[in-house]
């Protein structure tokens, strides 16, 4: 059965990803309303509209995939990384691919414009749950329990590397590396990946001067202060202005032209100045609810792809919001990642929520088996 009705959730997940998108919305309004007024001479709730009319759709998904048959997207698996494949190579086509600030990381349907890296990261999910599950004892074989898994994800962050996307591609192998370590791949071959890749990385920064220079600022951002550094030091007095309970909701500075589109990745900071340190806890927490739900839905669910499923799924969406944290303070070079939930961005708020969904209907699983 595709479909299932009467069905409980795990509730304290699903208050926990409302509250995100909830905080979401309050603070897009609060970051973009100035800007959008005056830099582009629209409406103060141009962002605010695009990103509710993108919560209803996404919540309206979530809602759908809570009541679809979790086990039923085994058969999506290789149609949705065909599709995925297939978008990652039109990204990069010219006319098909939409270049913004040097990236071809957009492609627009319908008047509207998604990621392909965004799907990328739950078909990888949905493919490795699929997989790992049928493999379970061959996992420990190089040939089969590593490699397949390698070369499916190299592709992937290949083609993202290409458009140039860092963050997305670190996170793309974070997940996997992260999945494969749960199914119980050999240490070793995930100790080898790593220490080929470092050296890879770092020629990937250093061959370009503005990565070397991200890089550069993350260690010392005052010294760059009037380019590479400039969103760091800006994200740091916001988040030195607003002190233990903030300068109050509305009232931050930073964003008035300061640190530049304060709605997407560096929210958190203007969170920060706004609410203070009380405010950042309290997304802080949020997040961590997801993630305690989201493992306890993966150690108790009784099916093993249910379980692989409800991890890949919480590592998607925890993994992103700990990247972005340590960037908007300064512990990680910046890498254009938004918080999940929270930053502005239709494509990527649909496809959490969507996400969220499937998670909650492997969570309504284990009220079945008491």
């Amino acid at each position: 059965m595709w479909f299932e009705r009467n069905l409980r959730f795990d509730l304290t997940l699903l208050v926990g990803v409302v509250c995100l998108v909830g905080v979401g919305l309050v603070m897009i309004y609060s970051t973009s309303s100035i800007p959008a007024e005056h830099l582009y001479e629209t409406k103060s709730t141009f962002f605010l509209k695009k990103q509710l009319i993108s919560a209803l759709v996404g919540l309206g998904l979530m809602v759908f995939c809570m009541h679809l048959n979790h086990e039923k997207l085994e058969l999506l698996v290789w149609p949705l990384l065909a599709v995925t494949l297939v978008t990652l190579v039109a990204v990069l086509i010219p006319g098909i691919g939409t270049e913004v600030k040097g990236s071809r990381r957009w492609i627009r349907f319908l008047g509207q414009g998604f990621q392909p890296s965004e799907i990328a990261r739950f078909a990888l999910v949905l493919y490795l749950a699929y997989s790992l599950t049928r493999k379970q004892e061959r996992i420990k074989s190089f040939v089969y329990g590593f490699l397949p898994y390698l070369m499916v994800s190299g592709l992937m962050i290949a083609l993202i590397l290409v458009e140039p996307d860092m963050g997305g591609a670190v996170t793309l192998g974070l997940i996997m590396l992260t999945m494969l370590f749960v199914a119980g791949t050999r240490i070793s071959y995930l100790l080898g990946l790593i220490a080929a890749g470092l050296p890879a990385t770092i020629y990937f920064m250093a061959s370009a001067e503005y990565r070397w220079r991200r890089v550069m600022a993350t260690i010392n951002p005052w010294d760059y202060w009037h380019d590479a550094g400039w969103q760091l030091v800006q994200s740091l007095l916001a988040f030195g202005s607003g002190g233990l309970w903030g300068v109050g909701l509305g009232e931050g500075r930073q964003k008035l032209f300061y640190l530049l589109d304060a709605h997407t990745d560096f929210i958190l900071s203007v969170i920060g100045e706004e609410l203070g340190l009380v405010g950042v806890t309290a997304v802080v927490v949020l997040f961590g609810i997801v993630a305690w739900r989201g493992a306890a839905i993966a150690l108790r669910s009784l099916s093993p792809f249910g379980s692989y499923l409800a991890f890949g799924i919480t590592t998607m969406i925890v993994l992103p919001a700990l990247i972005n944290m340590m960037v908007v303070m300064g512990l990680a070079p910046t890498k254009g990642l938004v918080l999940p939930f929270i930053s502005y961005g239709g494509s990527a708020l649909v496809i959490y929520l969507g996400a969220a969904g499937v998670l909650l209907n492997v969570s309504s699983k284990l009220y079945e088996k008491g």
